[in-house]
């Protein structure tokens, strides 16, 4: 079909017919791809250095979060908006903000030029075998990190938070937002603290960014659905499902996985068998198929919440590291590093390389495999969509994948050009898949079904067990008396106090609260990459709170004590600890206008 545009424009008494013109893009698009990055870190500021603390941090701010940037900002450069959408959990946000955070970035950039530098000085070594390509590595690196320093000091000023916002505010990105300090949300014993974890990141995100999200990433994809049970009273009551809490910030949609859309075993079945981490391991039966995919969104029944979930064949072709490219043995091995610079100088070579006998490095082999994978992935995906279109009588479909942002750069040292090379593909060569942020696409294709989705998560076998299991039990008595005493104490503050001491420790103590509700710790524990320094992080935060409650019940706040403590955990600036007000069993604040139906 033919759409005619017919403009008559009168000038010097003469009519114009401008053009006649065919709606080709209506007939060329096969479908919808959105691209979902999760960003998150632990809260690491003054919490160790190394090999758990803030270099954790300042190694993805190099390989990742700069990286990213740079890529969105050379394709904006070339006229291509990226549209992803990039979820970066307020916790992570206010690291990012963090001027100590800022200038211990840069000293850690400085010690590893200097590092490299010394690699410049001592290769070619005629002692040490290939020593010329180890030189030709170190001055690779040495301009690699210098590049990153330039462009965090001079091109970003400093404030990746503050260009993250430039792009979303040109219509490159999307930024989605989380539980404040990435609680695991169905575990929390009570609604006040559920709704502060969102009420706070949501507010924390507008802050930062200038907008409130529409989207959110549910911390570890954690799910539960609404419940009734027997409160205090005895009487039955109906604990709302986290949808409920969602749409009350404000919140339009969520991301899950492809097994709580479609049924039948978990992505995390498939890469265990047995043991995970020092835990036995044993998966539920297998759900039995719902009917229903991945190829478009769904309303959920308690509120009017849209959720998306990733596709499983796409995803599993990235994230995968033993069947999907970032296992290719072309590309940097992440476990070796020289024993004197720390410069990673190997390549993964094969997947049963022991690490002595990893081959090195090569750059420009790497990059042609990127350029092999983009290639592969941009095909993928438009044969997905296509399929689906002409198995569906023309009806398109979407193609959702979602990532942790730091496998790109961090993990997947070329992951970023990977990211950058398939979006200029898709742009040049395959306008027919239409690149969408997640808030986009549902404004544009709003849901027609409603579904009803099990109690889930990312983790093995889809539910809670790799955050709740006998190494990590004793921690949820002590996160559910927090909840209590914090709703106690504030119930006896409704009014902010004239007192600024006590306003300060009301606040601290709302601080520390979230802190220790972090799912990073249990899942570090359980996974044992660092199960000592979890443990530690979870007991100093518990300490704290205790202290601060302490303080507050006695009247006798110590202010030197309350300082040291806001030195180190000063995130959430501008928190309202009357966030965390007890509300009545099973029913959940609005802090919002009743949400008018979505998308209209």
């Amino acid at each position: 079909p033919f759409v005619v545009y017919i403009i008559i424009m009168k000038s010097n008494y003469s009519y114009i017919i401008i053009q006649v013109k065919r709606d080709m893009e209506a007939q060329m698009s096969v479908g919808q791809f959105v691209f979902m990055l999760h960003s998150h870190l632990p809260y690491y500021r003054k919490a160790g250095m190394w090999p758990f603390g803030e270099e954790n941090l300042y190694e993805c701010m190099a390989e990742t979060y700069i990286p990213l940037l740079n890529a969105i900002s050379e394709l904006y450069e070339e006229g291509i908006k990226a549209k992803l959408t990039v979820g970066i959990t307020p916790i992570l946000a206010e690291q990012l903000n963090d001027e100590h955070l800022k200038h211990g970035f840069v000293k850690y950039l400085d010690s590893r030029i200097k590092q490299v530098s010394k690699d410049l000085e001592r290769y070619p070594d005629p002692k040490v075998a290939h020593s010329q390509h180890l030189k030709y590595l170190a001055k690779y690196y040495f301009d690699w990190f210098n590049h990153i320093k330039d462009s965090f000091v001079n091109k970003y000023g400093m404030d990746l938070i503050g260009e993250f916002k430039k792009y979303q505010d040109l219509g490159c990105i999307e930024i989605t937002t989380s539980g404040a300090t990435h609680g695991f949300s169905p575990l929390l014993a009570t609604d006040s603290n559920l709704n502060a974890q969102f009420k706070v990141g949501s507010d924390t995100t507008k802050r930062l960014f200038g907008k409130k999200a529409k989207g959110c990433w549910l911390p570890e994809c954690a799910y539960r659905q609404g419940y009734e049970y027997v409160g205090k009273d005895g009487k039955k009551h109906w604990r709302p499902a986290i949808e409920v809490t969602l749409q009350n910030n404000d919140i339009e949609y969520f991301f899950t996985e492809s097994h709580v859309i479609e049924g039948g075993n978990s992505i995390g079945n498939r890469r265990v068998i047995g043991v995970y981490g020092n835990i036995e391991y044993i998966p539920l039966p297998e759900r039995p198929a719902t009917g229903y995919d991945t190829y478009s969104a769904y309303w959920l029944p308690d509120a009017q919440v849209a959720v998306m979930g990733r596709n499983d064949r796409a995803g599993y072709q990235v994230w995968s590291a033993a069947d999907g490219y970032p296992g290719d043995g072309c590309f940097r091995e992440f476990h070796k590093k020289d024993d004197k610079s720390g410069m990673h100088y190997w390549r993964i070579t094969s997947p049963t390389t022991d690490l002595g006998d990893k081959m090195l490095y090569d750059p420009v082999l790497a990059l042609n495999k990127i350029n092999e994978n983009s290639d592969h992935y941009t095909t993928l995906i438009y044969h997905l969509l296509n399929d689906y279109k002409k198995a569906h009588n023309g009806k398109e479909g979407l193609v959702m994948v979602s990532f942790d942002t730091e496998l790109f750069g961090h993990w997947w040292f070329e992951g970023v050009e990977f990211i950058k090379q398939v979006i200029r593909k898709f742009n040049t060569y395959l306008p027919e898949v239409e690149r969408m942020t997640a808030g986009e696409y549902l404004h544009a294709h709003p849901p027609t079904e409603a579904i009803q989705i099990p109690e889930s998560s990312w983790g093995q076998g889809g539910h809670f067990y790799v955050w709740n299991n006998h190494l990590t039990e004793w921690m949820w008595p002590i996160i559910h008396a927090c909840e209590k005493r914090i709703n106690a104490i504030v119930d006896k503050y409704s009014e902010i106090p004239e007192d600024k001491l006590l306003h300060r420790a009301l606040n601290q103590m709302a601080r520390e609260n979230l802190l220790l509700q972090s799912s990073d710790w249990p899942f570090l524990i359980t996974t044992w990459q660092a199960k000592d320094y979890a443990t530690d992080r979870f007991r100093e935060h518990v300490d704290r709170f205790e202290k601060i409650c302490d303080m507050i019940e006695s009247g006798n706040i110590n202010d030197a004590e309350l300082k040291e403590i806001e030195s180190i955990d000063n995130c959430f600036p501008v928190i309202d600890y009357r966030v965390y007000q007890s509300i009545e069993e099973g029913v959940i604040p609005q802090q919002s206008a009743k949400l008018a139906p979505l998308y209209q």
